[in-house]
């Protein structure tokens, strides 16, 4: 069966048009939000998988309602194209290095949602830690919003790491790594001893 999926959500704040497909293809992402299109080509990259994302938001307030939402709608085209899990390896984990930054992803297509995000990002003076005008506030944002709408455990650590950019880099690109994994399929039954995900 093809394992894919195509949303559209449309709020006062965000208009998204996202589709997915767990088996490959290309990716092209235009969200209004430059350094969230670079991450989301990582997932696509590294989780060999056809993501496609076009969003317009209100990004003339600032990048949250998008990253936030973009989130949500890629959350729940994961649930939608792994069906009712048969067959997948349902678990992924990735170690990523990116220069001096390290990151780790392990993730649970358990049907249950849970985020644990153990990262520090560098801040220089008073001002916020940002990646040019990026808020890396919304790295965590965004994995929560994919986290509670896939259903799944995330558990995502950086034990070290001194460029923001790097940190992010390699925690998008171990995500993909750790999703492409987790819905391979290697067998034909649901991987639970309950028999339902």
């Amino acid at each position: 069966m093809p394992r894919k999926a195509s949303i559209q959500r449309k709020t006062n704040e965000t208009d998204i048009d996202l589709s997915l497909d767990l088996d490959g293809g290309s990716y092209t992402n235009q969200t209004g939000v430059g350094f969230l299109d670079h991450m989301l080509d990582h997932i696509g990259k590294h989780g060999r998988v056809a993501l496609n994302v076009k969003a317009t938001g209100d990004t003339h307030i600032d990048d949250h309602h998008t990253v936030e939402d973009v989130g949500i709608v890629l959350g729940q085209a994961i649930d939608q194209a792994v069906g009712d899990k048969r067959g997948i390896e349902r678990y992924g984990y990735a170690v990523v290095p990116m220069d001096e930054s390290l990151a780790r992803v392990a993730l649970d297509l358990s049907g249950r949602a849970a985020l644990v995000f153990r990262v520090q990002f560098q801040s220089f003076g008073e001002d916020p830690a940002a990646i040019g005008k990026f808020d890396v506030q919304l790295i965590e944002e965004f994995f929560n919003a994919v986290a509670q709408n896939a259903k799944m455990n995330l558990h995502i650590e950086v034990p070290w790491g001194s460029n923001n950019h790097h940190i992010a880099e390699a925690i998008f690109k171990a995500f993909g790594r750790a999703l492409r994994q987790a819905v391979a399929i290697t067998g034909d039954e649901i991987p639970s001893t309950k028999g339902t995900l």
